[in-house]
C-alpha cells in the first residue's frame, strides 16, 4: 500500500457520498464557479439536436464537443485545441479543488461492456491541461470529490483487489492504497436471504458463502463473478437450495456462468463456459445433488 489505509478509506467514504451527485444530470443542471459562467443555451441547433452539446464556459475560454463527421468521433477542444476524442463524449461537471477550477468530461467507446474513461481538464500556468483516468482498460472508477482531491474508487467483483486512486492539481494522479472484496463480517449460513439479491453475485456479501466459494474457485473466483453479471434473479429447487444463470456483458452464449446456493446443506456450486467452449465445474457436476445437477443442464438447454 503506497499511502495509508486511512486515505483509502476515507475514499470509500467519498464515493458514498458522492454517488448521488454522479447521477444527477450533468452540465446546467450543476452550479457554476463563481467565474465560470453558465452553458450557451443560445443555439437554436443544438436544443433541437440531442446529440450536440453547448459550448462549456471554462477558465477564460470554452470547452466544445463537436461530431465533425456524421456517425464519426467526437472531439473534445478547448479554443479550437483537441483534447480527447472518441464516439460517447459527455461533459460531467466542473468541481473546484483547493483554488483551482476542474472540468470532468466523460469519454468512452459508447456501449454498456465498460463504463467512459474520465477526462480531467485544468488551466496552470495559463495553459490547459487534461490527465485521463482510466483503471483496467474498461473506464475510470466512480469519481467523488473533496475539497482537496478527486477519489477514484473502483467496483469491486469477489476476489477482486484493486488500487484505489486520487488526483489533485498539485499531486497529479496518485494511488491512496489497495482495496480487497470483503464480505459482511459475521454473516453466516442463517444470514442467507435470496429474496433480496437482485443477482446472485450478492450471496457473496455473506461471509460464510463467500468463504465457501473461495475455497472452490480460488484465483477463479473474480472469473466466476464475471460470468453472472447479466443476469436477474434467483430460482429455487424442491431440496430449498437456490440458483440463478448469468453471462459476461457482450458474451451471452459464449461466457455463460451459473451458481448454487444450499444454505441447509451449507454448500455452494459453480459451472462456467469459458473462453475455450469447454465447461468448467467446482465441484465436478458429478458430485452435484440431482436437483441442483437438473437446475443446471436445464439452464444449458435454455441455451444460458
Amino acid at each position: 500500500m503506497t499511502r495509508s489505509l486511512l486515505a483509502a478509506s476515507v475514499a470509500i467514504l467519498l464515493a458514498t457520498i458522492g454517488t448521488h451527485a454522479q447521477t444527477t444530470a450533468p452540465a446546467t443542471s450543476n452550479q457554476p464557479a463563481a467565474d465560470q459562467g453558465t452553458a450557451d443555451q443560445g443555439s437554436d441547433q443544438a436544443a433541437s439536436d440531442d446529440d450536440k452539446q453547448a459550448p462549456i464556459p471554462f477558465e477564460g475560454g470554452q470547452l466544445t464537443i463537436t461530431q465533425p463527421e456524421q456517425d464519426g468521433e467526437k472531439v473534445l477542444s478547448y479554443d479550437g485545441k483537441q483534447l480527447a476524442s472518441n464516439y460517447d463524449v459527455f461533459f460531467d461537471k466542473i468541481v473546484k479543488i483547493g483554488d483551482v477550477n476542474v472540468a470532468l468530461v466523460d469519454v468512452g467507446d459508447g456501449g454498456n461492456q465498460c463504463g467512459p474513461a474520465k477526462v480531467i481538464v485544468w488551466k496552470k500556468d495559463g495553459e490547459i491541461e487534461t490527465t485521463t483516468v482510466e483503471q483496467d482498460e474498461c473506464g475510470a472508477p466512480p469519481a467523488a470529490v473533496s475539497d482537496s482531491a478527486i477519489y477514484f474508487v473502483p467496483y469491486l467483483l469477489p476476489g477482486d483487489s484493486k488500487p484505489a486512486l486520487q488526483w489533485s492539481p498539485t499531486e497529479g494522479l496518485t494511488t491512496s492504497g489497495n482495496l480487497t472484496y470483503t464480505p459482511e463480517p459475521g454473516t453466516d449460513w442463517k444470514d442467507v436471504d435470496p429474496s433480496k439479491y437482485d443477482n446472485i453475485i450478492d450471496a457473496f456479501h455473506n461471509e460464510a458463502v463467500y468463504k465457501a466459494g473461495q475455497a472452490l474457485l480460488g484465483n477463479d473466483m473474480p472469473d466466476m463473478a464475471t460470468s453472472l453479471l447479466v443476469g436477474g434473479g434467483t430460482e429455487k429447487t424442491a431440496s430449498g437450495a437456490f440458483y440463478a444463470t448469468g453471462c459476461v456483458p457482450h458474451d451471452c452464449g459464449g461466457n455463460d456462468g451459473f451458481m448454487a446456493v444450499d444454505p441447509a446443506k451449507q454448500k455452494v456450486y459453480f459451472a462456467r463456459r469459458g473462453d475455450n467452449g469447454e465447461p468448467q465445474a467446482w465441484p465436478p457436476v458429478k458430485d452435484w445433488p440431482a436437483d441442483i445437477k437438473k437446475a443446471y443442464e436445464d439452464a444449458q438447454g435454455s441455451g444460458n
